[in-house]
């Protein structure tokens, strides 16, 4: 038996999602923030077990959905200059900009190269002798890696490897969803991203806005368990920070890889795709690590970037439209030819539709 087989049993699964339905509350909307569990609530039918009872919202959760268009077409456009190399994870390479993308800049002879971690970018660097600028995307669970590899490419000396910082942290953003004007009576927080920064950095959602909270795991009886207790809390009328994923996270979190992000990175303003400009939910190099810094020493024209017509991906991300409410879904927009980001990722909402729900 795998170690997973107790968490994907169908009989535990659909004993659970009866005691969920006997406990009285209906026409909950809870909203998880985690492309993974995205991707495991369609794999594993969690939105059929709790149908009537529960709606399971999407939010954005997914880091290469929410990179902002301005940053992906900057990005492109620092690979046209001749001697420069682009470093990405795959995911990246597929998404659509204003005007191109990585994958046909790449068929162009741009010079695109896929790393699976920031410090095989900075690897390239070495070897190559090429300027490499490497795309930091990611939630606070990437950015400790990438403050690691700024401080290896350092301390070796390697001149040659910048980034473009495009990180997001996702307690602003969680602070801007809760005081919009979408209705969400709780939210099954991202169990990957709370690792790194603990429960306590939520603990703002349930006593300024009234949510309730449960930090999940991304097996179906995680998020099954992590709905009973958000239930729980809506029944009782006592929304707290819950941690369901107790085998990975606690209140703290991890303390080394936060004195990390901190050496390196510090809060700014960023633009999320769907949810627009959100005050303190990013992260930039601080002032003693500019000279990583890609845009500035790379200083490129971008032209005016826009959304793809027709595409409703920040809707869907900002929970409110689903995937299926847009007309390109499943016939313009595949996964073989997507339009918007949503398609692209493997922890994209729309793809997550298509493969699994359509």
């Amino acid at each position: 038996m795998k170690y997973v087989d107790e968490y994907r049993q169908p009989e535990a699964l659909r004993a659970l999602a009866q005691t969920i339905r006997k406990m009285g509350v209906s026409g909950a909307r809870l909203m998880e923030v985690c492309g993974t569990h995205t991707m495991a609530a369609a794999r594993f039918g969690l939105h059929d077990l709790l149908a009537g009872v529960v709606r399971l919202s999407s939010g954005p959760g997914c880091p290469v959905c929410v990179t902002a268009q301005r940053e992906i077409d900057l990005f492109i456009e620092m690979g046209r200059l001749s001697h420069v190399t682009l470093a990405s994870f795959g995911d990246m390479v597929r998404v659509p900009g204003t005007r191109s993308s990585l994958e046909r800049e790449r068929a162009r002879g741009a010079r695109v190269e896929v790393v699976y971690s920031p410090m095989e970018a900075v690897g390239l660097a070495a070897q190559s002798g090429r300027e490499v600028v490497f795309f930091a995307v990611g939630f606070e669970t990437t950015a400790p890696g990438i403050a690691v590899s700024l401080m290896e490419a350092r301390r070796r000396g390697i001149r040659n490897f910048s980034i473009l910082c495009a990180h997001k942290t996702m307690p602003a953003a969680l602070e801007a969803l809760a005081s919009s004007q979408i209705k969400v009576d709780g939210f099954m927080l991202p169990g990957h991203v709370s690792t790194i920064i603990g429960a306590r950095a939520y603990e703002f959602l349930p006593t300024r806005r009234g949510v309730a909270c449960v930090i999940s795991g991304f097996e179906p009886m995680d998020m099954l368990q992590s709905v009973m207790m958000l239930l729980g809390q809506i029944r009782n009328g006592s929304p707290r920070v819950e941690i369901q994923y107790r085998r990975a996270v606690s209140r703290e979190g991890n303390r080394a890889a936060q004195e990390i992000m901190a050496k390196v990175f510090e809060p700014c303003d960023v633009e999320w795709r769907g949810l627009g400009m959100i005050a303190g939910s990013g992260l930039k190099l601080r002032p003693e690590w500019a000279d990583f810094d890609a845009p500035s020493r790379f200083q490129v024209p971008v032209p005016e970037s826009k959304e793809p017509q027709g595409c409703r991906c920040g809707e869907v991300l900002a929970g409110t439209a689903e995937p299926w409410e847009c007309e390109l879904f499943g016939q313009a927009c595949t996964p073989e030819d997507p339009v918007g980001a949503c398609m692209v990722s493997s922890e994209g909402t729309c793809a997550a539709w298509h493969r699994y729900r359509r």
